[in-house]
């Protein structure tokens, strides 16, 4: 054994097998290329609309249960000659492994920092060694992930009311709520939030980002854009300098304590995270209308809550975690073993990619009951299932830093919604109750809206800050 370089163990009862060629490319047909095809880091909606209509993700399912039953709940070698490949195949690993992270489970893959050194190259995520303890420090420092209300909600929590009034205006206006309005509005206030508000109606930067996100897409198929990366991180640079302290880009300026910390190079993937977001709160829209007993109970939540400005809404906040169960916005959390890995039978190479694939362990209905319905209890007071591989945020000393934040601003926006509108979904037979879909398209969602003949004061803007 090469001593400079010892094989680490797993707590695991499993054994490590090896696919066959057939099995390799039913994997590689059925669960790979439509998670490429949709887009790991922007989605492209022709796609995703195609996902739902011919249920890719229940193909997907299907086809690692399958491979379960054949070879084991262990680790599954695909022989792929140009890259060492694992799928992760039970609850128990995926948990170990993302515990084991960064070491030897690195989150900093190949295929990973190929894809963001197209607009972060020196994010945290795609940073190794001393700087990726650097730069995540400074991420936890801004967001906080151990606090479910965050110290400057208060603040926050005004802006999104601000930018959900001005959504439901226009949409009470037309009688109806579409994507393009909602994202639209969305974003304003996402910008507001990271950069501040002289960045609001920056639509020029979070179109410049989306370009670049989709070059990403292809990661080393697709020569990087420099000219337009060096314009985004410039800009955000001065954001960053001008640090406005209602935003998180001042909060971030005021955390920096070395300059290798590289905050620009953080901020797109705060947009960018806001993006998976926006298509969460608008499918738990969608999922609320489907399901009237548990909107009752979210507006029971609501009416409680009264003009505080940031109350803790438990159960909104578990129907926005819960829509990302149903349709997880990072469907591959993807990891590189960083030594060889002793399994309970067998290992797993230095320089091995892992996919733990989160639809699989979302909706695998052979080991969880609640797979295909919407369950929000699942997430009351919690923001991962690691029993369950329930990760929409990952979870272990990687876990996103923004895994408390984004359900916090989402909690509050869709508080602002239903507080000025009555929402019915179009086209509710997309959402059978008994039987959620695999995929669904978020940009194709539309709502009948009406104003609330109970008008709620607007909270947020005079309510009293609550942070307990």
């Amino acid at each position: 054994m090469d001593q400079t370089n010892p094989t680490a163990k797993i707590v695991s009862r499993h054994a490590v097998s090896r696919a066959s060629i057939p099995d390799t490319l039913a994997i590689l047909r059925d669960v790979i290329l439509p998670t490429l095809g949709k887009g790991p880091l922007v989605r492209r909606r022709k796609m995703v609309g195609y996902s739902e209509r011919h249920g890719l993700n229940d193909k997907a399912v299907r086809r690692m249960q399958k491979l379960r039953r054949k070879y084991g709940p262990g680790p599954l070698i695909l022989p792929i000659p140009f890259r060492r490949q694992a799928v992760v195949l039970s609850a128990e690993d995926a948990t170990a492994i993302l515990d084991g992270s960064p070491e030897p489970f690195a989150a900093a893959t190949l295929e990973k920092r190929a894809a963001l050194s197209h607009f972060e190259p020196d994010v945290a995520l795609a940073s190794q060694g001393e700087d990726r303890d650097k730069r995540r420090r400074l991420n936890v420092d801004t967001l906080e992930p151990q606090c479910p209300v965050h110290p400057m909600a208060s603040g926050f929590a005004a802006i999104v009311a601000e930018e959900m009034e001005a959504i439901s205006n226009k949409a009470l206006a037309s009688g109806t709520l579409d994507w393009d309005t909602f994202f639209s509005g969305w974003y304003r206030m996402v910008r507001r939030i990271v950069l501040g508000r002289e960045a609001r109606d920056d639509a020029e930067l979070t179109d410049l980002l989306e370009k670049l996100r989709y070059r990403a897409n292809y990661a080393f198929l697709r020569p990087k854009d420099h000219s337009g990366r060096d314009a985004l991180l410039k800009r955000l640079s001065r954001y960053v300098e001008h640090g406005d302290p209602e935003s998180l880009a001042g909060r971030m300026a005021r955390a920096c304590t070395d300059p290798e910390q590289k905050p620009h190079h953080q901020l797109p993937q705060y947009l960018f995270a806001f993006d998976p977001g926006a298509m969460a709160s608008f499918r738990a829209l969608a999922l609320l209308s489907a399901h009237p007993h548990v909107e009752r109970d979210v507006r029971a939540e609501l009416a409680q809550a009264g003009q505080s400005s940031t109350p803790p809404l438990d159960l909104t906040r578990a129907c926005y975690l819960e829509s990302l169960r149903l349709w997880p916005t990072t469907p591959a959390i993807l990891r590189e073993t960083t030594q060889p890995v002793q399994w309970a039978e067998g290992q797993i190479d230095r320089g091995t990619h892992i996919l733990i694939y989160a639809p699989f362990f979302h909706r695998d209905d052979e080991t969880f009951e609640q797979a295909h319905v919407f369950a929000p209890e699942l997430w009351i007071n919690r923001v991962s299932r690691p029993d369950l591989a329930l990760v929409p945020f990952s979870h272990g000393p990687v876990i996103c830093p923004a895994a408390q934040f984004v359900p916090m601003i989402a909690s509050f926006a869709l508080r602002e919604l239903l507080n000025r509108m009555v929402i019915a979904l179009h086209d509710a037979s997309r959402l059978r109750p008994d039987r959620l879909p695999g995929t669904l398209d978020n940009y194709t969602l539309r709502f009948s809206v009406a104003g609330r003949t109970d008008p709620v004061e607007p909270s947020g803007k005079n309510g009293m800050p609550d942070v307990s």
